[in-house]
């Protein structure tokens, strides 16, 4: 990544967490849940979903003003954080640990973490509705398509399947599937959003959907090889017992498969965020940092077991 591209990437960074600072402010409500949602969300997190968004729209030729496009990736991380709180839950992964911190029910209860994940919800609905400078059309298509990824056909239905089916005996189709349901439908709706802020054409937001389905696949399986890691800021092992690809295919088989995934991405994205690439560049740092770190780590692991 050139200069030009990281001074991009920290000035879109700064200018989305100011902007969610001012989406959820301090002292605007009282009471447990509206602590709980700013904890969760306000939170340092890897923000790539917010900064693909921003990247890649700005790439598509995004000129209009900046706080509708910054509203679309606040709304974004809301709906992130709102699964993560979720998918922590005592009755899903029984997690401890979020962004190397208490997870929310663990801090708040079970129940005011249902509530904000609830409100966190539709928090970003309303904020979309209400994003400046995007016409009425792009904010109808923006909700419907977030919609879309979190409901029964998406995240949901990714989730349920994790949940019930990743201790069975699973075949590769079958966990790629919960795989592109449970990661790749919000980095499709990410994009998908940037497309429809920038206006670009349908063969642009299909070029897009390729492109989140491989990252979406590649996140994952970089969630999977890294599982037994403290470095995630996650509780470790979480995986244990589950029928990963880690586990049916094994982790090299699998770290090829990761790099292929990010090869196929890198040619999607490259044909459809022309001319500027920052997001191409971005995603290619993100990923060749994952990749080296898991590379060494399978080295360490390999060398311990001769």
């Amino acid at each position: 990544m050139t200069l030009s591209h990281e001074d991009d990437v920290k000035m879109l960074l700064s200018a989305f967490e100011r902007r969610l600072e001012q989406l959820l402010p301090e002292g605007e409500q009282e009471g447990q849940v509206y602590a709980a949602m700013r904890e969760a969300t306000l939170v340092a997190g890897k923000r790539m979903r917010p900064l693909l968004l921003l990247l890649a729209a700005t790439d598509m030729g995004y000129k209009t003003e900046q706080t509708g496009l910054l509203d679309l990736a606040c709304a974004i991380e809301m709906v992130h954080v709102a699964s993560l709180i979720l998918d922590d839950m005592p009755c899903m992964d029984n997690a401890t640990l979020r962004r190397g911190r208490p997870t929310v029910h663990y801090q708040y209860g079970e129940n005011v973490a249902i509530l904000a994940a609830v409100a966190l919800l539709s928090h970003a609905f309303c904020v979309i509705s209400r994003a400046p400078a995007l016409t009425p059309e792009a904010k109808a298509r923006a909700i419907a398509e977030l919609s879309a990824s979190v409901g029964h056909m998406g995240l949901v239905q990714g989730q349920f399947r994790d949940l019930n089916e990743s201790r069975q005996s699973r075949n590769a189709d079958e966990i790629l599937l919960t795989n592109e349901l449970k990661t790749s439908s919000l980095f499709n709706a990410t994009l998908q959003l940037a497309a429809i802020a920038a206006d670009a054409p349908p063969q642009v937001s299909e070029r897009l959907r390729f492109f989140a389905r491989d990252l979406g696949q590649a996140f994952q399986l970089i969630d999977d090889l890294t599982d037994g890691s403290s470095a995630t800021g996650k509780d470790p092992h979480q995986d244990k017992d589950k029928s990963t690809l880690v586990a049916v295919l094994g982790a090299e088989s699998v770290f090829l498969r990761l790099r292929e995934h990010v090869r196929s991405a890198d040619q999607h994205i490259a044909s459809a965020c022309q001319p500027g690439n920052t997001a191409r560049y971005y995603v290619h740092v993100w990923f060749e940092k994952q990749l080296t770190l898991i590379s060494q780590s399978l080295s360490l692991s390999l060398s311990e077991c001769q």
